[in-house]
């Protein structure tokens, strides 16, 4: 299954959460993203029938071990993206809104070259 942005975004929020706190809920999901119950249920039930979330007893949300590596690596892009512009003087809220959208469409290889280029620890 392709993700779609809106994807990679409920798997990088889940993951996010799941960083913050141990037990994970939709309607935490919903709430962090500003979603209503009904979108977060319907995107929640993809991500669990193309296997990237698991749902459990009592409505807890984990990531599945894809589900994992694909959250992990759009983080890392937005970790990333967002120390790279505000190094570059974009101002800390502007630049984490557009490594948001940056990190859905840039290549795995443009994203290399662009770590190559801009050698620094994002955490």
């Amino acid at each position: 299954m392709k993700l779609q942005e809106s994807g990679e975004m409920y798997l990088e929020t889940i993951l996010i959460l799941s960083q913050k706190k141990s037990f994970v809920r939709a309607i935490d999901v919903g709430e962090h993203m500003g979603f209503s119950k009904p979108s977060v249920s319907r995107a929640i039930g993809l991500l669990r029938n193309g296997g990237f979330v698991e749902v459990g007893d009592g409505g807890g949300l984990s990531l599945t071990e894809t589900g994992r590596e694909v959250a992990e690596k759009i983080y890392d892009r937005h970790k990333y993206l967002t120390k790279m512009l505000m190094e570059m003087g974009v101002d800390e809220e502007t630049a984490s809104e557009d490594a948001c959208r940056m990190e859905h469409v840039v290549s795995d290889k443009s994203f290399a070259a662009i770590k190559n280029y801009f050698k620094f620890n994002a955490d």
